[in-house]
């Protein structure tokens, strides 16, 4: 006897259901975040006109840029203002002071900081908090105060007029010891006791474990460092007399004050000085911000 088997209906599967939220629901928009991009915009613009009128009137020819009425785009964009600029000066030695200064100073300032603040995050000693104090109060200090002091300093070192004189007065950051030392409070010692268990001494602890796990910070920290470098004019105005010796803002200045008030130039220069500056920005401005948010979290 046999049997027969009949086959089985397959029913059709259930749709999946549908999204709460489907790809059409348009986003609502709040009075907050409205306002927030209102005001980002007109940030934007504030801070985008000075450098579009800067490039537009280092295009312009030199009576272009006082007729009046003002125009924004120029009739006959031109390069001479760049061309008189770059004969008029010994740009490429420029450029090259400020490279290395700026290299200097960055180096200098994150290897003294980076001791400074584990020191004061890490390690107790008689006097920390008083001394940890006055790093604060230096913060408070006037550059210009400690001009006068300084310059004998260094004239009295045989400095003047050498890249030692314009790096080492700028290598003291207290602003920066003190940034670091918040991140560095909100590490876990967790990493430092296994490595200690490891038998790792406290300078292979402070290169191997802070540095690395502090990457953000530092390149945060490194390029304010390097920007205010290459921006500074007053010290190394004051420290070098030498052409060959001067930098980017000071050797620019000179050239301006040898021709006079020639808007054209005057913006080819501040476009000049600055292109290195934006360039160094837009490569590394994620780290930037993700090592100020960092530190802003941890400390």
């Amino acid at each position: 006897m046999t049997t027969t088997t009949m086959p089985t209906e397959r029913r059709p599967a259930a749709p999946a259901p549908k999204p709460a939220h489907s790809g059409s629901a348009k986003p609502r928009w709040t009075f907050a975040g409205t306002a927030t991009a209102v005001g980002a915009v007109l940030l934007a613009v504030l801070w985008l006109v000075p450098l579009l009128w800067a490039l537009d009137t280092s295009l312009k020819p030199e009576p272009e840029t006082t007729r009046a009425p003002i125009t924004w785009l120029p009739e006959a964009p031109t390069g001479d203002a760049y061309r008189s600029v770059i004969e008029q000066g010994d740009l490429i030695r420029w450029f090259v002071n400020s490279t290395v200064v700026s290299i200097l100073v960055t180096t200098l300032t994150l290897f003294v900081s980076v001791l400074a603040a584990y020191g004061f995050s890490r390690t107790t000693f008689p006097g920390r908090r008083v001394l940890f104090g006055l790093i604060i109060a230096g913060i408070l200090v006037p550059p210009q105060v400690l001009i006068v002091p300084l310059f004998q300093e260094m004239t009295g070192l045989g400095l003047v007029d050498t890249y030692w004189g314009i790096v080492l007065p700028q290598v003291v950051a207290p602003v920066m010891v003190f940034v670091l030392k918040k991140f560095f409070d909100g590490i876990s010692r967790d990493y430092e006791d296994a490595a200690r268990v490891d038998g790792a001494s406290r300078w292979r602890i402070v290169w191997s474990v802070m540095v690395p796990m502090s990457r953000p910070i530092l390149v945060a920290v490194g390029i304010f460092t390097f920007i205010g470098a290459w921006n500074n004019f007053l010290w190394p105005f004051i420290v070098t007399t030498d052409p060959s010796m001067m930098t980017i803002p000071v050797g620019l200045a000179n050239v301006q004050g040898s021709y006079g008030l020639r808007y054209a130039q005057i913006m080819a220069s501040a476009v000049l000085g600055g292109l290195p500056l934006l360039i160094v920005y837009a490569l590394f401005q994620r780290h930037v911000v993700r090592g100020v948010g960092d530190a802003g979290i941890k400390g």
